[in-house]
């Protein structure tokens, strides 16, 4: 897999990925853009919401919302890294067995989801998850 990033102007940047696509970040913390940390916590919740949503699917639940709403705590001084992110997943569907909604959540984040595991190599990561009506 590759990228580019290129300098568009003051802490503007341009992110370009190997299958064609674009966004613009922002380095004075989200003025114009996402942040490029808000990229990362949005990575984890994107990454982690597949693995739920494919996992129901492959359970034959009957998913129709999935929601992962991330929270996370920073370091205080630079490098100011995430020390720890939790992603909340509120999940919707039809006759939803909790039992299932929570291993593949739980699964999401131990085995299948590499963003969540790699950053889970320095970062305190955990879930919850709640089954919402529809």
């Amino acid at each position: 897999m590759n990228a580019e990033v290129k300098w568009i102007e003051g802490l503007s940047f341009l992110g370009q990925s190997q299958s064609g696509h674009s966004i613009v970040m922002d380095g004075n913390g989200g003025e114009k853009a996402p942040s490029p940390m808000e990229m990362v916590l949005m990575a984890a919740g994107g990454c982690s919401s597949v693995d739920v949503v494919d996992g129901l699917k492959s359970a034959n639940q009957e998913v129709t919302a999935c929601v992962a709403k991330l929270s996370s705590e920073r370091r205080e001084t630079a490098p100011k890294l995430f020390i720890y992110i939790n992603i909340h997943f509120e999940v919707t569907g039809n006759n939803l067995d909790s039992t299932i909604v929570e291993k593949v959540t739980a699964d999401s984040l131990q085995k299948y989801c590499s963003v969540c595991l790699m950053l889970g190599e320095g970062v305190k990561m955990t879930h919850s998850w709640e089954i919402v009506s529809a």
